[in-house]
């Protein structure tokens, strides 16, 4: 398995699959693809400089699923190593949309799933619509 790959705008995470992924036929179980599709959101956002929990203390802000449309083409199995994408799509004041994937880690790349999930910024306590702040929303825009 190797390490996050950032290629221009492209982020993949590989991922293994193991057993506790996937239901009793040793297939992802369809939920887990949203941790997956999490953690390279994660990884996409530390690999540009930002950690969540220092964005929460510093600007008193968080990044919460709005929406999540999932389209699952072929099951991903135990064993297998997957490479999650998280790109970032679009970006509006106080928000963002990720367009994602997961594809097997072989020379075909098959696709086993696409999403396009969108992250809504909120202040931390009252759970208000917040601004991205400045520095951050221009790295973003400049991702796309």
């Amino acid at each position: 398995m190797t390490t996050q790959l950032a290629m221009d705008t492209r982020f993949f995470l590989p991922v293994r699959v193991y057993y506790e992924d996937t239901d009793a036929g040793g297939v992802v179980y369809h939920a887990n693809y949203l941790k997956f599709f999490e953690r390279a959101r994660t990884e996409r956002l530390r690999h540009m400089g930002y950690e969540l929990d220092e964005l929460r203390r510093s600007s008193g802000i968080l990044f919460v699923v709005k929406s999540a449309h999932i389209n699952y083409l072929k099951p991903a199995q135990f064993g297998n190593v997957i490479m999650v994408s998280a790109d970032v799509s679009e970006i509006k004041r106080a928000s963002m949309t990720f367009t994602q994937e997961i594809r097997l880690d072989t020379p075909e790349g098959v696709k086993l799933c696409e999403a396009n999930i969108r992250i809504a910024c909120l202040t931390d306590g009252e759970l208000r619509p917040a601004a991205i702040p400045g520095p951050f929303l221009e790295q973003l825009k400049n991702a796309i």
